[in-house]
């Protein structure tokens, strides 16, 4: 009756199994051995590589008829559990299996050896190392996951092998923290310790999900995708090869060591980097017809065709690759939060290609959830730029524009190809009418004028486009720089009417919606550089103030980032306030869902001083808040949606409502001391 894994000791000795026994035991469990092989092996090969040299890695391991024995096992290693905190037991395979993970896990870890006097530029001596399986012709790569397999990928990348056997060992293979390090120590892993410590602080805190995220297409090297290599040019190779034997044939064996040395200089096959990934193949880039978006029900970046001067350019695009791929050398990176910078798992598409404002440019998107751009200067010492963004689920707005040119306090937008006419305004002079702005015939708009950077702020221009009526979308909208790649959607929501359905937002292009942007555009300086998506202006309440009588409006200014997350600033509108004066925030919240279509209910509180001077504590709600209680060193009850009570400036008060379905609501904002006068 066999042993159940949680009491089973690891009895192995060292003593080799024989031939036929070990290999039953690698095709048993060939899939969970080429897993382990795969997370071991350095990204660096590239995907269409490590797959290969997985499956050759543990082919392997089988003993040959003289193979010599290893080394006997030491008594003190632990006997191989799985805890709860890791899931459910899975048998471990008995002690031939044990014998043959230890060689595919040593034969995995030497990829990443070098010998002292091994030349730094190339690859270790077991990755040079011919074996089969061996392809010709395909490029094989494992099905593409979500952005959370591509940030795990991305985190596996940065650490050493040792650490990712640690957290493969750990996750897939259910041994808790000693048993891992005994077995990396007898595999030759420098520091086993210290890997198997760093793979704690991988994958987060939820192990289970990190080990699900393992377990996942994204990191199976035995279900795979295949594509062609590079056609045209395995095609030149052939000619080429052809032409040299003939010619060796003829002159003789000198020629072909003089052909023999000659480099390969072509921008996919120089060097070992990730050029054997087929998704980093100019040749291999998609390109969407030039007429496509009018004609299909998804309109976002998928839909933009390749433009530029420069998109039959194989040596810029080559470089641009590579450059994303991890062959950065000196280029300077950066993303915005929550995107991930891994090289693409599959080709990406070409947006543009073109020279602008003294820079090659190359904008790409990877169908998924990202568009990078690349620049490079066309001379000067200047280094190459690599810049990240997240642009998943975009539309027909928030897929309207990239940012392809930044020069000192202007920038340069690349246009989607539904965008009919193209203007700009100065959201701080809501008054003045919208300007033409000049657009090239490869979309590129001429230079326009940035957000005043700091507390200077005295215009804030924005883009207001409209959609081509060809997809009947034909209405107009504003779009704003804020440092990212993918300018902002500017929207509003205004104050509900009486009796009448919850309003939604619209463009910010109306008189009331401009009106209302003049006060709060400055406001979103502070979001430069966060990955916003949107930011709506919700006009939430008006009040009449005690003794003045004339009314306040109270915003909430919410901004959306491609994340999800959002952050809210609610601002309060005193009567007589200068037309572009900001507002008084008194809120500001990060990472909530107020004020969003999960959060429609939102009541807030500031503290006023009267003409007469007088302070007060004011509060107000949305459309659902039915009463309001103060409540503290003040007491006050008001029903309806607005509050105003006699209070000195620094009382602590405390602010709930009553919602009509009969919830209640805290309020935000109401610091310590006020000064809205």
């Amino acid at each position: 009756m066999p042993t159940h894994p949680t009491q089973q000791r690891s009895t192995f000795s060292g003593e080799r199994p024989g031939v036929q026994q070990a290999e039953a035991t690698l095709m048993e469990h060939y899939p969970r051995l080429v897993r382990l092989a795969y997370l071991v092996l350095p990204p660096s090969l590239g995907r269409h590589r490590r797959v290969l040299t997985a499956h050759a890695t543990v082919q392997r391991a089988l003993p040959g008829a003289r193979a010599a024995p290893e080394a006997p096992a030491p008594a003190s290693v632990p006997a191989q559990t799985r805890g709860a905190a890791h899931g459910p037991a899975r048998d471990d395979g008995g002690t031939e299996y044990v014998w043959m993970r230890l060689r595919v896990l040593r034969a995995a870890l030497t990829h990443e050896r070098r010998p002292r006097w091994w030349p730094g530029r190339l690859p270790p001596p077991a990755a040079l190392r011919p074996s089969l399986p061996a392809v010709w012709g395909l490029r094989l790569f494992p099905r593409a996951g979500g952005a959370s397999e591509l940030a795990l990928d991305q985190a596996l990348a940065a650490v050493p092998g040792a650490v990712r056997a640690a957290f493969a060992l750990r996750l897939l293979e259910g041994l808790d923290g000693p048993e891992a390090q005994a077995l990396l120590a007898r595999a030759g892993a420098p520091d086993a310790a210290g890997a198997v410590r760093a793979a704690g602080d991988l994958g987060g805190a939820d192990r289970a999900s990190a080990g699900a995220l393992l377990r996942s297409g994204e990191f199976d090297p035995c279900v795979l995708q295949a594509r062609p290599s590079d056609l045209l040019r395995r095609r030149h190779r052939i000619r080429a090869v052809s032409a040299a034997a003939a010619f060796c044939a003829v002159a003789g064996g000198l020629v072909a060591v003089a052909a023999e040395g000659t480099p390969d200089t072509s921008p996919v096959s120089r060097g070992v980097r990730n050029a054997y990934a087929p998704a980093l193949d100019p040749a291999a880039l998609l390109r969407t017809a030039a007429e496509q978006w009018a004609d299909t029900s998804r309109i976002d970046f998928t839909a933009w065709p390749a433009r530029g001067d420069r998109t039959d350019d194989p040596a810029l695009l080559g470089r641009a690759l590579r450059s994303w791929g991890g062959d950065q050398d000196g280029a300077e990176v950066s993303h915005t939060p929550g995107t991930v910078t891994v090289a693409p798992a599959q080709p990406p598409q070409l947006l543009y290609a073109g020279e602008v404002d003294g820079a090659a440019v190359v904008l790409f998107h990877d169908r998924g959830v990202r568009v990078v751009r690349y620049a490079e200067p066309l001379s000067g010492p200047g280094r190459p730029a690599l810049d990240f963004a997240r642009t998943d689920d975009a539309d027909v707005t928030t897929g309207a524009a990239l940012v392809v040119s930044r020069d000192g306090n202007r920038a340069r937008f690349l246009l989607a190809p539904w965008i009919s006419r193209t203007t700009t305004r100065d959201l701080l002079a809501p008054d003045s009418p919208a300007r033409a702005l000049r657009v090239a015939p490869d979309g590129v708009t001429a230079a326009v004028p940035r957000p005043s950077p700091g507390a200077l702020c005295d215009a804030w221009p924005v883009l207001q486009l409209r959609s081509s009526e060809r997809i009947v979308e034909n209405h107009a909208f504003l779009l704003t720089d804020l440092g990212d790649l993918a300018p902002v959607h500017l929207t509003f929501t205004p104050k509900p009417a009486g009796g009448a359905p919850a309003r939604q937002p619209r463009e910010a292009t109306g008189t009331p919606a401009l009106l209302a942007w003049a006060h709060t555009a400055c406001s979103m300086a502070t979001l430069r550089g966060s990955g916003v998506r949107a930011v709506n202006n919700w006009e939430f309440a008006e009040q009449r103030l005690p003794q003045a009588g004339a009314p306040a409006r109270w915003l909430c200014t919410r901004a959306d980032t491609w994340q999800g997350p959002g952050r809210v600033l609610v601002q309060f509108l005193t009567p007589g306030l200068a037309p572009t004066a900001p507002g008084a925030v008194v809120a500001d919240e990060r990472d909530t869902a107020r004020c969003s279509r999960f959060g429609q209910h939102v009541l807030a509180g500031t503290r006023w001083r009267a003409p007469s001077g007088q302070w007060y504590v004011l509060a107000a709600g949305s459309r659902a808040v039915k009463r309001i209680e103060a409540s503290g060193s003040v007491h006050g009850v008001a029903v309806g949606r607005t509050l105003a009570v006699r209070a000195p400036r620094d009382a602590p008060v405390e602010l709930t409502a009553r919602l009509e379905e009969g919830g209640s609501l805290t309020a935000v904002g109401l610091p310590r001391r006020g000064t809205v006068g």
